[in-house]
């Protein structure tokens, strides 16, 4: 089915979050979705294996139940949950971030590292333990983080400066210098990614961890 090309349309724009290729898959998973309350809100772009995609800040569906799931393909259950990682309720985007944080699909990527630069401290920490590779040169993680961040510097910069901003405004009191805040720690397992990756040192938009200048 071809869906109208219409930013307004529910439909239409929880697709254009995937790739073209998963355009079937996704409309297997957004036949068991319940109908939004809301439309979804503020789509960035970013690009994935050189493609443009467009994820919705927020969404306002209603989970599905655990019957309407089971028909779903291994590929559509990642899909729903990615686009579950983009609900209204920080609980509901944790519960399925935890579901795809250790896929190594190209098209995940961008919906854990949007989380990362959200104010949860909970979703941070669960990216940061289940991403163990992004320390180990050479990893698959390390890899396909690293391409996307290359590919994305404007999106990387923007999900620096609002980690710091987080910070800043609601965890400074327990992390009193920002390289000890769990953000922080993450952002750097990231840069070591798309440093590893362009063979080149990256722009830096936070504090130096260690207090210094780089």
């Amino acid at each position: 089915m071809q869906l109208p090309r219409d930013p307004s349309n529910v439909a239409y724009a929880l697709t254009t979050a995937f790739p073209t290729r998963l355009t079937g898959d996704v409309q297997s998973v957004l036949a068991v979705m319940p109908e939004a309350r809301l439309a979804p809100m503020m789509p960035f772009e970013v690009e994935v294996q050189g493609e443009t995609v467009a994820i919705p800040s927020r969404i306002y569906n209603e989970e599905p139940s655990a019957v309407s799931e089971g028909p779903l393909t291994g590929a559509q259950q990642v899909i729903l949950h990615c686009l579950y990682s983009r609900h209204s309720d920080g609980r509901v985007r944790q519960r399925h971030l935890e579901q795809i944080v250790a896929s190594g699909e190209p098209w995940v990527v961008p919906f854990v590292v949007q989380l990362a630069g959200e104010y949860v401290l909970e979703i941070i920490d669960v990216i940061g333990r289940s991403l163990p590779g992004l320390t180990i040169p050479g990893s698959a993680q390390r890899r396909v983080y690293g391409e996307f961040i290359a590919r994305n510097p404007g999106f990387f910069a923007r999900t620096e400066r609002r980690v710091v901003s987080y910070w800043s405004c609601y965890y400074r009191w327990e992390y009193g210098a920002f390289g000890t805040y769990p953000g922080c720690v993450l952002l750097e397992a990231f840069r070591a990614a798309v440093v590893e990756q362009v063979g080149a040192q990256w722009p830096r938009h936070t504090p130096h961890p260690a207090g210094g200048r780089g």
